[in-house]
């Protein structure tokens, strides 16, 4: 796992990298990406979409606007209307901006009549979804207006939830291995006292028990919480540490008997009875906004070669190398990697010294040898200096590494002795 022990406040390294701003005419909890936070978004999402294709779901595009009514319909209006944006008049009729995509959901399953063979149905969607939050409780990334989720809704038998839940959980671990991030614990989100909760209680009774069965099958310590439940079933949330000490939930996995009850949704049961199916909410890298926050603060700005927004630094020692540096740049990026030429005008040093202080991985460092073998000598921004190599080698390698979503600097590099 990835360890910084620096409290960096992503809003400062934010705005020191330019990875994010914000502006009067926007507006607060709006951040604008900078092509650089760009990059780390991007990464991101791609990462989101190839783990959605490998756990079985299909794409889907839903509008952000809606009829008030299809809230109304799905119990948002009812229970969450403090927290939506007003509605807006267009020809007689009110739209608002949706607070979550589970209804837009529903309708995209609802559109077509599936059989039994078909579930369970996994429908992903990184959908934008706004949230009417009081200017005083923004800040940064972390708590916006416009929230950018990596949203995944299931749709399965009584029988599949289960396994279901299970393989969320399983994916989300797999996911935060990647990231380096760790679990602080398991909080069993369920229903509290109060009356904000949609649905017939033994329905949620027996939602509740269900997560609880899941947890301790796959062995995971777990805190039931009451009142912390979703308005329309219980939640298994997956809590981390920020790097301020600060306890949130990133990723959740949702259980929702309701809104396939209010939507009328139905599958084909094997006996061709019309049956329920059941809805499960599933957000594996959780919002686009709250993740890059707290990897922002993890790596203390320090991202992984993936991660990077600039992965190489091309220095030509003088003037004479810079036709190779430019030579060694096209080659970087036909491979797909992010680089830029940092010119002669000034020393070297002082050149490598800016590169780390942006913490760029590697320096690729071109003199006179180098550009006449059509070689580089690679400087890591830990320090560690690298033996000059074949340029096309260490082109190949830093693509291998980045591809892998390595936390680590560590290059394959033949007879080389990186360490």
């Amino acid at each position: 796992m990835h360890q910084n022990n620096n409290r960096a406040d992503h809003r400062q390294v934010g705005r020191d990298r330019q990875l994010f701003a914000t502006h009067e005419l926007v507006g607060s909890g709006l951040p604008l990406w900078l092509p650089d936070g760009g990059v780390i978004r991007a990464e991101l999402e791609k990462f989101a979409a190839e783990r959605a294709v490998a756990a079985g779901c299909r794409r889907i595009y839903t509008p952000v606007l809606a009829k008030r009514e299809l809230f109304e319909r799905s119990g948002h209006w009812d229970k969450f209307s403090d927290d939506m944006f007003p509605p807006m008049v267009v020809g007689g009729e009110e739209f608002v901006l949706r607070p979550a995509n589970c209804p837009h959901a529903c309708l995209v399953y609802g559109a077509q009549l599936h059989s039994y063979r078909e579930l369970p149905i996994r429908l992903a969607e990184l959908g934008s979804m706004f949230r009417s939050e009081l200017s005083g409780v923004l800040g940064g990334l972390s708590r916006v207006r416009q929230i950018n989720l990596d949203d995944v809704h299931v749709f399965c038998t009584e029988d599949q939830i289960g396994s279901e839940v299970a393989a969320a959980v399983a994916q989300i671990h797999d996911a935060y291995r990647i990231l380096g991030i760790e679990v602080a614990y398991y909080r069993l989100s369920l229903s509290g006292p109060d009356g904000r909760y949609l649905g017939d209680r033994r329905l949620w009774a027996g939602a509740e028990a269900r997560l609880a069965d899941v947890l301790r099958e796959l062995r995971l310590p777990f805190r039931p919480v009451e009142g912390e439940a979703a308005f329309y079933g219980p939640k298994i949330d997956v809590q981390v540490i920020d790097a301020a000490g600060r306890e949130e939930t990133l990723s959740t996995v949702q259980l929702d008997f309701n809104q396939p009850e209010r939507f009328d949704l139905q599958y084909v049961a094997a006996d061709g009875s019309r049956r329920r199916p059941v809805m499960i909410h599933r957000g594996l890298l959780s919002a686009m906004e709250r993740l890059t926050a707290l990897l922002i603060e993890l790596y203390a700005g320090s991202f992984p070669v993936w991660l990077a927004p600039v992965q190489v630094q091309v220095l030509p020692v003088g003037p004479d190398q810079q036709p190779a540096a430019g030579r060694l740049l096209e080659e970087l990026h036909s491979a797909g990697l992010r680089a830029e030429i940092v010119g002669a005008d000034s020393s070297l040093g002082r050149r490598i010294r800016h590169g780390r202080d942006r913490q760029i991985p590697y320096a690729a460092v071109i003199g006179a040898r180098e550009a006449a073998d059509a070689a580089v000598a690679l400087r890591r921004r830990d320090g560690v200096q690298v033996p000059p190599v074949d340029a096309s080698v260490a082109v190949a390698a830093i693509k291998a590494l980045a591809g892998s979503r390595s936390l680590s600097l560590e290059l394959d590099l033949p007879a080389t002795d990186n360490r």
